[in-house]
C-alpha cells in the first residue's frame, strides 16, 4: 500500500504534471475524508478506474482504519460494502498491470483489511509476487515477507527464497526498519551463519538509526526470542536505547518488551525500575479495556500493595467490558500475584465462562492452569473446562498442544481417565522432544496415583505408555547429534522419570558431543549440570578448559552460570585456580554493569568455593549498591526476591566469618530472627534415632542439645560439650521435642543467648550434623560445596564438626543398635 503520511502531499506528487494532465478520479479521491466517500467515488467511476485508482482507494481505506484506535476500527463493515467487492474484482483483473511496489502494497492492504488468505485475489497476488521476487527492492521484499507471515507461511519455500535473497543482499540493507522486519519474517529459517550475519548487521544499524524508532529495537529483541538466542551484547544495546524511549512507550509496548525479555531470561534492573515508574504514571489514563489490560499484566506483578489494590479495583469496574483474550490475560496476572480478591476472580471467571466457545486449545489450558493455581472454587466451571480440554486433546495432532493439554488435564481431579486420552497421547509421543516426554511422564505419574486400581497394581495402559516414553527418550538421545539443540530440550527438564530413566543416557550423549562444547554453550551446559545435581568430571574439565581459553568471548554476566557447578557441586578441575582467576578478571571491570541480584548470586557462589574477591565484596556491601538492590527486589518475582535476600544474608555471614579484615558489618540479625519465627524444620526419623542414640552414647539425654542456633544463625542438629578428658558435660536445660499442628515432629530451638556459656578450660563444643541426600551429588557420595562451607563456618565459630552422611547411617553395616552406638562413639571421641 502507499505509505500515506499525508493524503494531500502524496497527491501533489502524483499531480506534478500540472492542471492539463489532472486525473479527475484522483482529484475526487483526494478530497475524501472517510471510507463512505471513497466508496462513493468508486461506485460512480467503475468504468474509469485504473490500477492507480484501485491502489489509491484501497490504500486510503486501510489508512483511515490504521489511524483509528483498535477498538474503533470498522474493518468488517468495509469488507461487507458492495464497492469493496468492486475494488477486489478490479484488483484481481489488473494484477498484470501493477508495478512491483503497487503489487505488494495492494497485497498488504487487502490482508490488513481481513481479506481471507485463501481468497483468489490474495492467492494470485502472492503468485505474481513470487514470479517477480528476485527483482523486488528491499522495501517491497520486507513488506511482502510480512504478508507471508500474516498467512502463516513462515516455513514455506517462498519464505526460504526470501531468506536466500536477504543473505545475498544483506550488506546493501541500510534501513533498520527494513532489516528488522525481514529478520522477524525469516527467523524460523535462519542458519547459524545467517543468524550471526543478521545480528552483526543489526548491531551496526542500531548505531546509525534514529534512537526514537523504538519499534526497530522491539523487532530485534523479538528476532532473538524467535530463534531462542540470548545474545547479551545486542540485548544490552537495545535495552540501553529503549531506556531513552521509556517516556514515549505506552503500556502495550512495555508489556510486549517485558514479555520478550522474560522469554529470553534477560533481567535488567534499570529497565524494570524505569518501566515501573512509567506504568505507574499511566494508571490514571489507562481506563479502556485494551490499554488497562496491558497495564495490569505488566505492572501488577511488580507494583506496591497500594498500587495493586488500585489496579484490582479498576479491574473490577472494567471486567464486564473485557473480551475473551483480555480476561485470560488478567486471570494469568492474578495468578502470578496470587490475588485473593474473590469478587474480581468471580468477575473474570464469569467473563471467561461466557467466552469458552471462542478460546483455542492452548488458551483453555492456560485458563485452567491459572484458575487451578489460584485455588478458585467453582466445580461447575472446572467440569466444563475439563470436558473442553478432553475434546480438544482427542482432536489435536500437534505434539506441543497435546503435551500442554495433557499436563493441565492431569492437574484436575479425575476418578477415571478416558481411554481416548491415553490413545491420543500415545499417538504423538514419538514426535515429542525430551521436554515434552518429561512433561507427559509427570501427567502419567499423577494419573497412576489417582487411578482406583492403583492400590492393587499399575494398570497396563499406563505401563505401555511409560514403556513407549522410555523408548522414545532413549532413541532421541542416541540419535541426537547437535549439542545446542539437545541443551534447548534439556533446559527445563527435571523430575523422577528423567532421573531414573534418562539421566545416565544423557550423560553418555553429552560426553559423546564433548567436542561441540564451546564458549557459546558453556553457560547453558554448566547450568544444566548444576540443576540436575550431577557430577561429571570429564564434562566439567572440558567446561573449565573452554572457559579459560575463551573467557573474553563469554559475556561477563554468564560467568555466574559457568562457575556454578564448580562451586555448588564442589569440584576442583586441574585448572581450578586458573578458572576462578579468569572469571574474576572477566567480571571485575563490569561490576557496576551487573544486575544487582545477579551480582549477589555470583558473589555467593564464589563464597561457597572459599573465594572472596575484595573489589566484588566491597561493591556489594556499599550503601549505594544495597539501595539499588532494595529497589530492584521490589520489582522481582517473589521467589527470586526471597532467594536473593537469603543469598545476601548467607554472603554477609560468610564475609563476616571468613574475611573479618574487610570489616563488613553483620546486618541480618533481624532478618534471621524473622526466618526463625516463620517455623522450624521438621525432624526426620533418622535424626530422632540419632538423638536417642547420642543420649545413650553420652550417658544421658541432658548431655546433648538439639537444634542449637549459633551466632550468625546456623542451626546445629545436635551439640555436646566434651571436657579436656573428652568426657561429656551436662546442660542445665534439656532440649524439647515438639509436634506441630500439622503433626510434624520438630525441635524447640535453643537461642544464641542460651548456648554461649563459657566453656571450662580445655573443653570443646562438638556439632553433630546429619547430612541428608541434599548435601551430596545425585550420582555419588561427593559432598557439595554448601555443606563444606557450613563446616568451615562452624569450625570458625569454635566447633569441632562431626558430619553423619545419610548413606553411612542407613547402611547395612549399621543395622543394629550396637553398631550405631559404636559409629557415633568413633565419630565423637576419636
Amino acid at each position: 500500500m502507499f505509505r500515506l503520511r499525508s493524503v494531500n502531499s502524496c497527491l501533489r506528487r502524483l499531480f506534478h504534471g500540472g492542471p492539463v494532465n489532472r486525473d479527475q478520479v484522483l482529484e475526487q479521491l483526494r478530497v475524501c475524508s472517510a471510507e463512505d466517500q471513497v466508496f462513493d467515488v468508486v461506485g460512480k467511476n467503475k468504468a474509469k478506474l485504473t490500477v492507480n485508482h484501485v491502489s489509491w482507494a484501497v490504500g486510503m481505506l486501510w489508512q483511515f482504519q490504521k489511524e483509528k484506535p483498535q477498538i474503533l476500527r470498522t474493518v468488517e463493515l468495509i469488507k461487507s460494502h458492495p464497492q469493496f467487492l468492486t475494488l477486489r474484482v478490479l484488483a484481481e483483473n489488473k494484477i498484470a498491470l501493477m508495478d512491483d511496489s503497487v503489487l505488494v502494497d495492494m497485497l498488504y492492504a487487502f490482508l490488513r483489511l481481513n481479506v481471507d488468505p485463501h481468497d483468489s485475489l490474495v492467492q494470485q497476488l502472492v503468485s505474481e509476487a513470487w514470479l517477480r521476487i528476485d527483482r523486488f527492492p528491499m522495501t517491497s521484499l520486507s513488506k511482502f515477507a510480512i504478508c507471508l507471515s500474516d498467512q502463516h507461511l513462515q516455513h514455506s519455500p517462498l519464505m526460504g527464497h526470501i531468506a536466500s535473497i536477504v543473505d545475498q543482499r544483506l550488506s546493501s540493507i541500510d534501513d533498520a526498519r527494513i532489516l528488522t522486519t525481514l529478520m522477524i519474517s525469516v527467523s524460523s529459517l535462519v542458519s547459524p551463519r545467517l543468524r550471526d550475519a543478521l545480528i552483526n548487521r543489526a548491531d551496526h544499524l542500531l548505531d546509525t538509526m534514529d534512537a526514537s524508532n523504538y519499534n526497530n529495537l522491539r523487532r530485534v529483541v523479538q528476532f532473538l526470542r524467535n530463534i531462542k538466542y540470548s545474545h547479551r551484547p545486542l540485548l544490552e544495546k537495545c535495552n540501553e536505547i529503549l531506556l531513552c524511549n521509556i517516556p514515549r512507550l505506552d503500556a502495550e509496548n512495555i508489556s510486549i518488551i517485558m514479555g520478550l525479555y522474560q522469554s529470553l531470561q534477560f533481567n535488567n534492573c534499570d529497565f524494570r525500575l524505569a518501566v515501573k515508574q512509567r506504568l505507574t504514571e499511566l494508571v490514571d489514563s489507562s481506563t479502556d479495556p485494551f490499554s488497562f489490560t496491558k497495564l495490569f499484566v505488566a505492572l501488577a506483578p511488580m507494583a506496591s500493595q497500594e498500587i495493586r489494590e488500585r489496579l484490582e479495583n479498576t479491574a473490577l469496574l472494567v471486567a464486564d467490558e473485557l473480551n475473551a483474550q483480555q480476561a485470560l490475560a488478567v486471570a494469568e496476572a492474578l495468578e502470578e500475584i496470587q490475588s485473593r480478591n474473590l469478587s474480581l476472580l468471580n468477575k473474570i471467571a464469569s467473563v471467561i465462562q461466557r467466552n469458552l466457545h471462542v478460546y483455542k486449545p492452548v488458551e483453555v489450558a492456560r485458563i485452567t492452569q491459572a484458575l487451578f493455581l489460584l485455588q478458585y472454587q467453582n466445580p461447575e466451571l472446572f467440569t466444563k473446562l475439563r470436558n473442553i480440554l478432553v475434546n480438544f486433546l482427542q482432536r489435536s495432532v500437534f505434539p506441543y498442544e497435546v503435551t500442554m493439554l495433557t499436563r493441565v488435564l492431569s492437574m484436575l481431579p479425575c476418578p477415571r481417565l478416558d481411554e481416548s486420552v491415553i490413545s491420543r497421547v500415545d499417538a504423538v509421543v514419538t514426535q515429542c522432544n525430551l521436554n515434552d516426554l518429561n512433561t507427559i511422564s509427570f501427567a502419567i505419574a499423577k494419573w497412576v496415583r489417582t487411578d482406583p486400581s492403583y492400590r492393587h497394581n499399575t494398570p497396563s495402559k499406563y505401563v505401555r505408555l511409560l514403556q513407549t516414553l522410555n523408548r522414545c527418550g532413549h532413541e532421541r538421545l542416541q540419535t541426537a547429534d547437535r549439542l545446542d539443540l539437545l541443551l534447548e530440550e534439556l533446559k527445563y527438564i527435571s523430575g523422577e522419570w528423567f532421573e531414573e530413566m534418562l539421566v545416565e543416557e544423557t550423560m553418555v550423549t553429552l560426553q559423546r558431543m564433548m567436542d561441540q562444547i564451546n564458549w557459546t554453550n558453556v553457560p547453558e551446559l554448566a547450568l544444566f549440570l548444576t540443576r540436575i545435581n550431577h557430577l561429571c568430571p570429564p564434562l566439567m574439565d572440558r567446561i573449565a578448559s573452554v572457559a579459560i581459553k575463551d573467557i573474553d568471548k563469554i559475556h561477563y554476566s554468564a560467568t555466574y552460570a559457568t562457575l556454578l557447578p564448580f562451586s555448588i557441586l564442589n569440584y576442583d578441575p586441574v585448572q581450578a585456580d586458573e578458572l576462578y582467576d579468569a572469571c574474576i578478571q572477566r567480571v571485575t571491570p563490569h561490576i557496576s554493569s551487573f544486575d544487582p541480584h545477579l551480582l549477589v548470586l555470583l558473589a555467593y557462589s564464589l563464597a561457597v568455593a572459599d573465594c572472596f574477591p575484595e573489589e566484588l565484596v566491597r561493591e556489594i556491601f556499599s550503601i549505594d549498591f544495597l539501595g539499588k538492590l532494595d529497589a530492584q527486589l521490589e520489582t522481582l518475582p517473589d521467589a527470586l526476591n526471597m532467594r536473593t535476600r537469603l543469598r545476601l544474608m548467607e554472603l554477609n555471614r560468610a564475609v563476616c566469618l571468613e574475611c573479618p579484615e574487610f570489616q563488613v558489618p553483620w546486618f541480618h540479625e533481624r532478618y534471621c530472627q524473622q526466618l526463625q519465627k516463620k517455623g522450624t524444620a521438621s525432624v526426620s526419623p533418622a535424626q530422632q534415632q540419632i538423638h536417642k542414640m547420642l543420649g545413650e552414647v553420652l550417658d544421658g539425654i541432658n548431655r546433648v542439645r538439639v537444634a542449637v542456633v549459633t551466632p550468625y544463625f546456623y542451626t546445629v542438629d545436635f551439640e555436646c560439650i566434651l571436657d579436656k578428658r573428652l568426657q561429656p558435660l551436662a546442660y542445665i536445660e534439656p532440649s524439647t521435642l515438639q509436634i506441630s499442628d500439622r503433626g510434624k515432629v520438630h525441635w524447640g530451638t535453643n537461642s544464641v543467648e542460651n548456648i554461649r556459656d563459657e566453656l571450662p578450660p580445655g573443653a570443646q563444643r562438638v556439632a553433630v550434623d546429619f547430612l541428608d541426600s541434599k548435601a551430596f551429588c545425585k550420582n555419588s557420595h561427593h559432598m557439595k560445596g554448601e555443606a563444606l562451607m557450613r563446616k568451615r563456618h562452624l569450625e570458625i565459630l569454635g566447633y569441632r564438626v562431626v558430619q553423619i552422611p545419610h548413606f553411612e547411617w542407613n547402611s547395612m553395616e549399621l543395622s543394629t543398635q550396637d553398631a550405631w552406638k559404636e559409629y557415633l562413639k568413633k565419630k565423637i571421641f576419636d
